[in-house]
């Protein structure tokens, strides 16, 4: 029992923020990893079904996608997603995200060695989407949430609200999501704990005569702030360059991430990102480094496909 309480403990220092099924939070593919999250208003994309439903409407043709995300220490996740449009109901979505802790030893509380047992959390995630007009979409998910730590487990049911405005004039892409708004179904120990709730609004600019998609985001803005600077201070940043037909370079930035890794008077590196994409055929291949500081690095890998 012990060796459960410090896993519980190294799964909190983990995690990006505080709060049941955290991992919810991290990013999901190479391609939003490397923009570091700014992804709610990026479209023709079958992984946006993870940040903003109402996306889906922008993907153009049946479109899968999976990936691995190397994360610090032993700890593992992955992706899976595939989109496409369906008559009479509209573009759907569905999709897997996971996370695996890795294995630890067990101890009870003279330190004798119990065996092993691992951690690991899951969610499925089921989405549709349809147009409201030229300008604009609206979409919804529902999502099945898992966790476990040995012997022990919890889920948890939510839905995503997603939004998307077009301003083609000027080549910008708005959107806005509400994320994991649930409850559990089955707590760890009797004490019900609130999901990962979060208010997304992000923005999509493709300057005139540019080659580049410029992002903002703005994340968590359900949480109560003392100013309003504080309230937009979660913010991320992310820039795709169109380097060619077929390659694609991407750096981004969080701010809030760069704040909570901060080790001493030194940031290091942390809160920032980079990565790549090459288009060949129907495949696309991607790439993302994104930096904990002196902490470590995160790498993702991502292989997508349209049918």
């Amino acid at each position: 029992m012990l060796g459960c309480c410090l896993s519980a403990g190294f799964l909190i220092g983990l995690a990006q923020s505080a709060g049941t099924y955290a991992f919810l939070r991290n990013d999901v593919s190479a391609r939003a990893g490397a923009l570091n999250g700014s992804f709610v208003s990026m479209t023709n994309d079958p992984n946006i079904l993870f940040y903003n439903p109402a996306g889906l409407t922008t993907v153009e043709n049946p479109s899968g996608s999976v990936g691995f995300l190397k994360h610090v220490m032993d700890v593992n996740a992955g992706n899976i997603s595939f989109a496409q449009y369906a008559e009479g109901i509209g573009s759907v979505g569905v999709g897997i995200t996971f996370i695996s802790y890795g294995t630890f030893t067990e101890t009870d509380g003279f330190l004798n060695n119990l065996g092993n047992f691992g951690a690991t959390e899951f969610a499925i995630v089921g989405g549709v989407a349809t147009p409201l007009d030229e300008e604009s979409s609206v979409g919804a998910n529902i999502k099945i949430i898992s966790s476990s730590i040995a012997s022990y487990s919890s889920s948890a049911v939510a839905i995503d609200l997603g939004y998307l405005y077009f301003i083609p004039a000027e080549n910008i892409t708005i959107g806005a999501s509400i994320l994991n708004l649930g409850r559990q179904l089955k707590t760890y120990a009797g004490v019900r704990e609130s999901l990962p709730f979060d208010v997304k609004i992000g923005i999509t600019k493709r300057p005139e005569h540019l080659p580049v998609f410029l992002n903002l985001n703005f994340h968590k803005l359900n949480e109560s702030q003392e100013t309003l600077l504080q309230r937009l201070s979660s913010f991320s940043f992310g820039a795709e360059f169109l380097m060619s037909e077929s390659v694609r370079f991407r750096v981004g930035y969080n701010n809030e991430q760069r704040k909570d890794l901060k080790l001493g008077t030194s940031s290091g590196l942390a809160g920032f990102s980079l990565g790549g994409g090459i288009l060949s055929g129907d495949y696309r291949f991607d790439y993302a480094f994104n930096s904990y500081g002196k902490i470590g690095a995160l790498h993702r890998f991502s292989l997508g496909t349209t049918f």
